[in-house]
């Protein structure tokens, strides 16, 4: 009979056979959350337009700084990504696509790391841009790929605020009201994080807006 792995036991499995040490696994889970805290922060508290595109320029950096420190893992791909795309939501129509083309292709690395990394948010942002980008000739959207990886991050946190908030979105734009309202009624009943409270009740407002929308 082979021996029974506990579940911790069997983290540290992973953890060892992705060749990371525990410490180096942990500092990486707490620089993230920085890059995460500081996004937050910048999205939902800092006021201006160009003191919040000087700061998510600083925050670039910053995350870049993480990606070299961490080569070859996902999750500071991810919100290098991310910080990057918030970049491209802020920056005028010249700089637009090239920065949102960036962003993709950050978080595509990370995607082809692990698919389901941050719990589906690889997944989850790799799919947005393909929305909200124009398709071509003009851009690299593509609406088949971004439902394919919305559902993807779906299954993996069918209960999430994000994952709920921007599938009902996309919904939304794609003109299915109901389904918008469905899905954004779910992600308010999703749990509170107390771990990242600007995020949390910035996402919520944001809900609470696209719910508006729809009357």
């Amino acid at each position: 009979m082979k021996p029974r792995i506990s579940i911790k036991a069997a983290a540290m499995v992973a953890v060892a056979a992705l060749g990371i040490s525990t410490a180096a696994f942990a500092a990486i889970t707490d620089e993230v959350k920085a890059i995460n805290d500081a996004w937050a922060h910048i999205t939902y508290e800092v006021q201006g337009s160009s003191t919040q595109t000087k700061a998510l320029a600083a925050l670039e950096k910053q995350a870049a700084g993480v990606v070299a420190h961490y080569p070859g893992q996902a999750e500071p791909l991810l919100w290098e990504g991310i910080v990057v795309s918030e970049e491209a939501n802020r920056a005028n129509i010249f700089h637009k696509l090239g920065l949102a083309t960036r962003a993709r292709d950050l978080i595509a690395k990370a995607y082809a790391i692990n698919p389901r990394a941050a719990n589906g948010g690889a997944a989850l942002s790799l799919g947005v841009l393909y929305y909200k980008v124009p398709g071509s000739p003009i851009g690299f959207g593509d609406v088949k790929k971004a439902h394919q990886l919305l559902r993807e991050a779906l299954a993996l946190d069918p209960n999430g605020l994000d994952t709920n908030y921007w599938y009902a979105d996309f919904l939304y734009d794609q003109g299915n009201i109901p389904g918008a309202r469905s899905f954004a009624q779910k992600a308010l009943r999703a749990p509170h994080d107390p771990s990242r409270p600007v995020w949390d009740a910035g996402r919520r407002r944001e809900v609470n807006a696209l719910l508006k929308k729809m009357g």
